[in-house]
């Protein structure tokens, strides 16, 4: 049986990976702090083939008996987003890079390491040039940054490693984040009806959580030929700019109203168009659309009348 140690699995992408890696017949293991106060993984406390362990990814003496018995790591422990790593900068690169680099020194070559990097790192892009893996790289946060050189690093070092460049995520989660752009704007069109977008025409690409966990377990499943490599991840044909996305939302919610402001900058300056093609061409294809998870989202916001399902 494959052992799987999934760190911060309990976070938003965690809380859709583990169920799926269970069901897919995989022994996990999580760790995480649970900083959030989250229960999001409650409904697998019942599976044999689970295991949970609260602690700190920064912490040796808590990781060396996980790694120990792990064959597959993903390590999707971070602090995520640009304004939660600018509000605390040591405890984001320690955690973020410098917790990856340790992790590398108490595993095996033979161990394999399913990494998640975001995609932007590619930073401002070329206009109408797709970002492919060979672009260069120009982050434009300190967690691009830590991002994109952990990275590097892993595949230095370690021969048993892939290394995903996750687009922009949406969707419901048990984990929920209100702060990532498909949900956060999908949220204020459904209870403000109203938005002021600032530097409406930066692009960037996006993925549904779902299809992040797919991903994962693509890659599982292909490891022998993606060994070694970097595969962008995200919807091929949403490579949207923000008013793009914000029109895409007012199709479900004919009410939302936007307005575009001369005046202000986003704190975010990302701005590219990214080229999946590589992933897909291993045979892997995203399931779910914008538009699915606009519906999902939805529905979801139903339940969710308040903000602290949020990295910020």
């Amino acid at each position: 049986m494959t052992n799987v140690l999934v760190t911060g699995g309990a976070g938003y992408i965690g809380a859709i990976l583990v169920p799926a890696l269970l069901d897919r017949g995989f022994k996990v293991a999580v760790l995480d702090n649970f900083m959030y106060a989250q229960d999001s993984l409650a409904a697998v406390c019942y599976h044999p083939r689970f295991s949970v362990v609260r602690g700190d990814v920064r912490s040796s003496d808590t990781m060396r008996p996980l790694l120990k018995d792990a064959d597959v790591i993903i390590p999707l422990a971070a602090l995520v987003g640009a304004p939660l790593c600018d509000r605390d900068p040591l405890a984001a690169t320690s955690t973020n890079r410098l917790a990856i680099v340790d992790m590398l020194g108490l595993i095996s070559q033979d161990q394999r390491v399913i990494m998640p990097i975001t995609n932007s790192g590619y930073g401002v892009g070329e206009a109408d040039k797709f970002c492919t893996e060979e672009t260069p790289i120009r982050p434009v946060s300190l967690y691009g940054r830590d991002k994109v050189e952990v990275e590097r690093t892993l595949l230095e070092r370690h021969r048993s490693a892939i290394s995903l460049r996750l687009a922009t995520v949406f969707g419901m989660s048990p984990r929920m984040r209100l702060d990532l752009l498909v949900n956060d704007f999908t949220y204020r069109a459904y209870t403000d009806r109203f938005i002021v977008l600032f530097e409406s025409q930066f692009k960037r690409n996006f993925l549904h959580v779902r299809d992040v966990a797919r991903a994962f377990l693509h890659a599982i499943d292909n490891f022998d030929r993606m060994a070694g490599q970097i595969y962008n991840v995200g919807l091929s044909d949403a490579n949207l700019s923000k008013l793009e996305l914000c029109r895409c939302i007012q199709k479900h919610l004919p009410a939302f109203v936007i307005h575009e402001s001369d005046i202000g900058r986003d704190p975010d300056r990302r701005d590219y168009i990214v080229s999946n093609e590589k992933i897909e061409r291993t045979g892997y294809k995203p399931a779910f659309s914008l538009d699915d998870g606009i519906g999902e989202l939805i529905k979801g916001f139903a339940m969710i009348r308040n903000t602290k399902y949020s990295n910020i």
